[in-house]
């Protein structure tokens, strides 16, 4: 039986695609706590509005990396997502969080995220799963001794 909230009617089609993004601070640097993961989360939800996906669940992993499940009608590639994501939220972040400076400031150029990242098609069958997987990034981090995930 087919789930009806889960597929978007477009004026020519009708779809369900949704993506698990993940993608890390260059050197892995542990950044995205505090105001910074505040500020960082209203970003990557603004440009998601402005070009016309949403973004289901995020969760920032260990300070350093980004967790996404993404929403996106089928004329929205995923490297262009990726792309509007990283490089808006790091030009925003930079002017936004005056703190980043310190451990990315170099002479020829600013990066606050690794050149690349991860992306999984995601069907009807597992979105559930990569839903609570990355809400319960946090969680993991917070009780490191819990072996019941093991």
């Amino acid at each position: 039986m087919k789930d009806s909230k889960r597929v978007t009617y477009g004026r020519t089609s009708v779809y369900n695609l949704n993506y698990h993004i993940i993608w890390g601070t260059k050197y892995r640097n542990r950044v995205l706590k505090g105001n910074v993961e505040a500020v960082l989360k209203r970003i990557l939800y603004e440009v998601a509005a402005q070009y016309g996906f949403s973004i289901d669940h995020m969760e920032i992993g260990k300070d350093d990396h980004v967790h996404l499940l993404v929403s996106a009608p089928p004329k929205l590639s995923v490297t262009n997502i990726v792309r509007w994501l990283k490089g808006i939220s790091a030009r925003q972040m930079f002017v936004e969080c005056p703190e980043l400076q310190r451990s990315y400031w170099k002479h020829q150029g600013r990066h606050l995220w690794s050149p690349s990242y991860y992306v999984e098609s995601i069907g009807t069958t597992n979105q559930d799963a990569v839903a609570k997987y990355i809400d319960d990034q946090r969680a993991k981090e917070l009780n490191p001794l819990d072996l019941e995930d093991l």
